[in-house]
């Protein structure tokens, strides 16, 4: 990958403080409705951040977004693997800078080594992992991102143990429809974080997506004319 964008993509460890926030600023910005989930008001660089998808629950995409759009805003990497119905008009929608992130839809069967290179140069990398990890590689990828100064974020349905905060949505309510009419326009998310160490307790925020509601305009009222014979 370095071969074919040189100067492009350079490791996490070689970009300069100022750049990389490798000194007093080790946190990458999330959203304001997102930063109570987290110890640190971010993502602290070096962690594990899982999200995972709960059953009968929506959002869980939609929240991985979300933690993306702020730090690409930035001006950090991202990267997503093993995600092929990702789609980049919601990506865009919720926000993340599309000229900072890199798609690997389809990593094959040596995603593990994948993840390990883009870790070298991106800030975030995503991974979403088809079936369970050995503990094994999840200690061996978790020793990548805090060498290199990355932030792992598993996004898969099993526990990923190890993780330093983990992510799920709680309660996910559409607004918008009425009886038999109207559209949706907007969703309300709860979501859930709970981790190890200071994040241990777990930690709850509430927020809207793509943002509040807007009220509908007022109906015009109407003008009755009379005729004058």
């Amino acid at each position: 990958m370095r071969g074919e964008l040189p100067g492009l993509v350079r490791r996490a460890s070689e970009l300069t403080t100022e750049v990389a926030g490798l000194g007093a600023d080790r946190v990458l910005p999330v959203l304001p409705e997102l930063r109570e989930l987290f110890a640190g008001q971010g993502l602290r660089r070096g962690s594990t951040v899982a999200v995972r998808p709960v059953p009968g629950v929506s959002g869980s995409t939609s929240l991985l977004l979300c933690l993306l759009a702020a730090a690409s805003q930035g001006g950090s990497w991202c990267a997503v693997v093993g995600l092929p119905q990702l789609g980049l008009v919601a990506a865009a929608e919720m926000g993340v800078s599309l000229e900072r992130l890199a798609l690997v839809p389809y990593p094959g069967p040596q995603w593990t080594g994948v993840v390990a290179t883009l870790l070298d140069g991106f800030d975030i990398v995503v991974v979403a992992a088809a079936g369970p990890v050995a503990a094994s590689v999840r200690a061996q990828l978790a020793a990548r991102a805090r060498q290199r100064g990355s932030v792992l974020m598993p996004f898969v349905a099993n526990p990923w143990e190890g993780a330093d905060v983990s992510l799920s949505p709680e309660k996910s309510v559409w607004h918008g429809l009425g009886w038999g009419r109207g559209r949706l326009r907007s969703r309300e998310l709860t979501v859930c974080a709970r981790g190890r160490g200071s994040a241990e307790r777990p930690r709850r925020s509430t927020f809207w997506l793509p943002g509040p509601p807007v009220p509908p305009p007022e109906a015009p009222q109407r003008i009755r004319l009379s005729v004058v014979r």
